[in-house]
């Protein structure tokens, strides 16, 4: 039986991304470490599709494949059914860090700044859309300022609003608000589903916190410890803020828990998303 209200995510037709079978690798000085090993997964248009897992276990790295930065030595990646080979504006990633943001552009320049130079559009589109775009982050009052005059938070935001200007087929965002203070970062989750809300955009989100897992995404992919491969993939969209603290979220918070860190080694193994029916 399914339990904690975490049930198995069925497949459905025609997914926008597949990752099928991946496989990542890296050089150290002194050997080659792999990443990931055959992970595969499917997200659909419209999901807030989270991968979580502890420290190690390649989650960034997968993203940075789906954003075209690293090939797999094994797998395949499509968008749309079309092999990913390289970085495109249809995959906009966001990172954790602040100063992702040239600090000579003002806030307005630095998100019309790829739509110029990517989408191609003139001056005057691309200050509509961008002006659009930090209207629903709530920073338009901030256009003419930079960055540096702005906080950690407020940074991410405008970061946001330059990766939703330029309407990707999914938005990337790898762990952004793991270095916001407590209160930011409730504040930035909250955004985040208001502007899901409000655009419908794809989001695929990496996280090592449980709980920013279940609040923030509608499917999580459970990844093991290095190197990472699928543990298991769940339905969580019945989790929101407001659920934090209530005994339906903690339970499904620690049965998380025990499947990423408790399972015995024999069970470590699957490729592919399983249920966690029966465990």
């Amino acid at each position: 039986m399914a339990m904690h209200n975490l049930r198995v995510v069925s497949d459905r037709a025609a997914p926008l991304l597949q990752v099928d079978g991946v496989s990542l690798e890296y050089r150290t000085p002194d050997r080659i470490v792999r990443a990931t090993h055959r992970v595969s997964f499917d997200v659909q248009a419209g999901d807030r599709f989270v991968l979580l897992g502890p420290s190690g276990c390649g989650k960034s790295t997968l993203l940075k494949a789906v954003a075209g930065f690293v090939p797999p030595c094994e797998g395949e990646i499509r968008l749309e059914g079309r092999g990913v080979q390289q970085p495109g504006p249809d995959r906009i990633v966001v990172f954790q860090e602040f100063d992702q943001l040239p600090p000579w552009k003002t806030v307005v320049q630095n998100v019309m700044f790829p739509l110029r130079q990517a989408r191609g559009l003139s001056r005057a589109e691309a200050r509509e859309r961008a002006m659009d775009s930090l209207e629903k982050v709530r920073l338009a009052d901030f256009a003419d300022a930079y960055p540096h005059t702005l906080s950690g938070g407020m940074k991410q935001r405008v970061a946001i609003a330059r990766a939703l200007a330029m309407r990707p087929k999914v938005l990337l965002m790898d762990e952004p608000f793991a270095a916001l203070d407590a209160l930011t970062r409730r504040r930035m989750q909250e955004e985040l589903l208001a502007l899901w809300d409000d655009a419908g955009f794809t989001l695929l989100f990496v996280t090592h916190s449980i709980q920013e897992a279940l609040v923030v995404g509608s499917r999580i992919l459970l990844l093991s410890p290095h190197p990472g491969r699928v543990r298991a993939e769940l339905n969580s969209q019945q989790f929101t803020l407001a659920s934090q603290g209530g005994a339906e979220f903690q339970a499904a918070a620690q049965r998380i828990h025990t499947l990423l860190f408790g399972a015995p080694a024999a069970e470590a193994q699957p490729q592919r998303a399983r249920s966690v029916a029966g465990r």
